[in-house]
């Protein structure tokens, strides 16, 4: 005869609670980006924004031909974020692979893992901060190369949106956009702006500019928005959080 384990049951009664997360946000992040999930965890909204997240795979450069190479993963991705689970948002985390790709084509893509769910991108998300902002004017501060800077200013003037300078580091690698000090961030930024333009807007959800976001905008005296920012911004508001996060810019402190 073979022995039977036989655990003892508990004899605690509980109903399921819905499990963790009041406000639930899922990320779609590439591979090799280092900045996005740590900046979500460093703004510390509250026990009640829950994060989760599923990496993409992504190529080491950043140029228009590799960005949209991603599109083909996106939705299997999307899906593997709780599958089950209630989401109140999904944020695709590139800004440049939804300049290239375009916002509907990604919300087509996410929406055949998760129908019906809000989609968030970095530039649809920081192109609402601005106009919060009331800011038509822009300088921009970028990592890309040209042919991904191209892309961006022309969306952005698409927008309705005047870039008065446009400024970059020329940086292909994504581990040299990993690699690119929060200090040489915030000198960066004050070179790109220029004393027209109403607002700053740096672009990229690889680079940590949100560590120096508030400097920036106290030496510059004008908003300054952030990829990463922006998405962070739009996933709380979307899934319903809506309380002031001070020391990460001007943004985070608005409420609606």
């Amino acid at each position: 005869m073979t022995d039977t384990f036989a655990a003892t049951p508990v004899s605690v009664q509980f109903t399921p609670d819905g499990g963790p997360g009041k406000h639930r946000i899922g990320l779609v992040v590439l591979s090799n980006d280092y900045a996005i999930e740590r900046d979500f965890m460093n703004v510390r909204a509250g026990d009640d924004v829950a994060l989760f997240s599923a990496r993409i795979a992504n190529t080491p450069d950043c140029t228009v031909e590799t960005l949209q190479m991603m599109a083909s993963h996106i939705t299997d991705t999307a899906a593997l974020i709780v599958p089950e689970g209630r989401l109140d948002v999904v944020a695709y985390a590139c800004t440049s692979g939804t300049v290239v790709m375009g916002y509907e084509k990604i919300c087509d893509l996410v929406h055949a893992a998760r129908p019906g769910v809000p989609v968030v991108t970095p530039i649809t998300a920081s192109l609402a901060a601005l106009d919060r902002f009331g800011a038509t004017r822009l300088a921009v501060l970028t990592p890309y190369v040209d042919d991904v800077n191209a892309l961006i200013a022309a969306h952005l003037n698409a927008q309705g949106k005047e870039v008065c300078a446009f400024s970059t580091f020329n940086i292909e690698d994504n581990e040299v956009m990993a690699a690119l000090p929060p200090e040489a961030i915030y000198q960066a930024a004050l070179e790109a702006d220029r004393p027209e333009a109403e607002a700053l807007f740096i672009s990229c959800t690889a680079i940590r500019a949100m560590d120096v976001v508030d400097r920036i905008e106290q030496a510059i005296g004008k908003p300054v928005v952030t990829a990463n920012q922006a998405v962070i911004w739009q996933c709380l508001r979307w899934s319903g959080f809506d309380r002031k996060i001070d020391g990460y810019g001007q943004l985070l402190k608005l409420q609606d």
